[in-house]
């Protein structure tokens, strides 16, 4: 499991197990709460990386939780509500909420704006960290997009650069076709499986046999990993 957690604050048990089910399908943890003071005791102990937060909340609502969060805190807040109306949706943002979702929902929306929310406020702490991951003979610089093998820089088009960076960041991991699409194409980007499998040929082309300390490996039926000897 990932090291990313989210708080899921809803006052009906059905839709947090649900929302459960969906983030821990992605590999996230999963937190919930079931009104507006335990929300906020749990953000304070758990320290989330993200909040779910419905707004029609017992004790406190969604939007009181929401400005006690931003007194000490920039973490991700996605308004998830039976609300509709502009002018919720308007003081929801006004409040720093990150985005904001109106049930009913449907899995594949909350987790794309989950991954979204996420990669958009992940941008300025990712920057502060190296961008460079080096094993044997090979060198991934995303911040350049530079791949040099066995000493040599060699031309790699963005997607093919990103692609051996997430595996190779995730050693030993394995990836369906899917995951891959996602993390590296994102859910704005609707393109077929086999593009991943394109790309893992042309990179396969540029690296294979430089080292016997890894290799991209296919793990026949599910999808790909960066495969490291240990």
């Amino acid at each position: 499991m990932s090291n990313i957690k989210i708080l899921i604050v809803d006052d009906d048990p059905n839709i947090c197990e649900l929302l459960k089910l969906y983030v821990e399908r992605e590999d996230y943890a999963a937190v919930i709460a079931n009104d507006g003071e335990e929300a906020v005791n749990k953000f304070n102990i758990e320290q989330p990386d993200l909040v779910l937060l419905d707004i029609m909340l017992p004790k406190k609502d969604g939007w009181q939780v929401c400005k006690e969060i931003r007194k000490t805190s920039d973490c991700p807040i996605i308004m998830l509500t039976a609300k509709g109306e502009l002018f919720d949706k308007i003081l929801g943002l006004e409040l720093g909420a990150d985005d904001y979702i109106c049930k009913p929902f449907e899995a594949k929306e909350v987790v794309a704006r989950i991954h979204a929310v996420l990669r958009r406020t992940s941008k300025s702490s990712a920057e502060e960290k190296t961008d460079e991951i080096t094993w044997d003979k090979l060198s991934i610089n995303l911040s350049s997009y530079e791949l040099k093998v066995d000493g040599k820089f060699v031309d790699t088009p963005p997607k093919e650069m990103e692609l051996l960076y997430y595996l190779a960041s995730n050693p030993n991991k394995v990836f369906t076709r899917d995951q891959l699409l996602d993390k590296v194409w994102g859910f704005e980007y609707y393109v077929d499986s086999r593009t991943v499998d394109v790309h893992i040929k042309r990179l396969r082309e540029k690296i294979n046999g430089v080292s016997d300390q890894w290799s991209l490996k296919t793990v026949w039926g599910i999808g790909y990993k960066f495969d490291v000897r240990k």
